[in-house]
């Protein structure tokens, strides 16, 4: 059997980093790439690109030396990608902080609010509605993370988790600042907003674990097999019809669209779709995803709404005005 000579110099300098004699034809990049670490074992498989050009694409791990287009001495160029983490452990922090954050908030620890409202419990039952929603959110997530999703890639550059938690963790400490301020006011349609809100955040929550589950079935485990998904018996998944991925149809993330919205204090608010919009939409005031969910009969900050743009038609003004900014006394 014919072996091959693998020599790997680097993408940058074109120095040379190792030389791999009596490599097995039907070796994998993946194989390759462990051999390599043992004469370099900082630069473990995962931190590894390996390409045939020094500025073309990275080969894929099941890739096999003979069937690329070199000859019996081959030469690879490396790249470090960086050090890595894995996908699970990003999704678990990315979604433990929010579920954590929140409840920071909703018990009043100190320093958030005041030494007065420390400890302290919101009289309004659509605020213990609110964290009961967000706490479940974000527990299934965490559970799909563990139990259900199946990744293609097994891991990430590190530096990407501050920016992804950033967003991650920056909202969930947003929302929950407003959500749970002592001078929160229920919405303004009352007990049938919520109801409302409610039923269609827990049938976006339905939707969105149905579609997780059906593309997790597209993908043996252990497997980079990649299947177009159609609609099933599951009436959630009939929006395969529409869309590729309904599961973001069924949530709000940042990519989703926006929808600007008027008030009659001529501020604006933003509105997302389906399970977050139901979510935040039962607890605003104003049936709004902005978290300032605060009346100006509560005494809070004055000033001058920001002007509306030409050609932006004014809502009618709802049963109290609304001011975004609470600030206690």
């Amino acid at each position: 059997m014919k072996h091959y000579e693998v020599e790997i110099l680097d993408a940058k300098t074109r120095e040379k980093l190792c030389f791999l004699d009596k490599v097995e034809p039907h070796a994998t990049i993946a194989e390759i790439k462990n051999l390599f670490t043992k004469s370099h074992p900082q630069w473990y498989p995962a931190r590894q690109s390996l390409r045939l050009d020094p500025k073309g694409k990275s080969l894929k791990d099941e890739d096999v030396l003979q069937k690329l287009p070199v000859g019996t001495t081959a030469t690879l160029y490396f790249r470090d990608l960086g050090a890595q983490i894995s996908w699970v452990t990003v999704f678990l922090t990315e979604y433990a902080g929010p579920l954590f954050i929140y409840l920071l908030f909703y018990f009043r620890v100190p320093f958030i609010y005041g030494h007065k409202y420390d400890f302290t419990s919101s009289r309004h039952t659509v605020v213990h509605l609110a964290c009961i929603c967000h706490s479940f959110h974000y527990v299934k997530r965490l559970l799909e993370t563990l139990f259900v999703h199946r990744f293609s890639h097994g891991t990430m550059p590190l530096r990407n988790i501050f920016k992804n938690c950033t967003y991650y963790w920056g909202f969930a400490a947003w929302m929950a600042y407003y959500i749970n301020h002592p001078l929160y006011t229920p919405p303004t349609y009352g007990a049938q907003q919520v109801k409302l809100a409610l039923a269609i955040f827990v049938i976006c929550q339905l939707g969105n674990f149905s579609i997780h589950m059906a593309l997790r079935d597209l993908r043996p485990a252990g497997s980079k097999t990649r299947k177009i998904p159609y609609p099933t018996k599951n009436p959630f998944t009939w929006l395969f019809l529409l869309v590729s991925c309904p599961n973001y149809t069924y949530e709000f993330e940042l990519g989703s669209i926006w929808r600007w919205q008027t008030v009659a204090s001529g501020g604006w608010e933003l509105y997302g779709v389906l399970d977050w919009l139901c979510h935040h939409d039962a607890v605003s005031p104003s049936g709004s995803l902005l978290p300032g969910g605060l009346h100006s009969n509560d005494h809070l900050g004055q000033g001058q709404a920001p002007q509306l743009p030409e050609g932006v038609p004014r809502l009618p003004p709802p049963a109290h005005a609304h001011h975004p900014f609470p600030a206690l006394s």
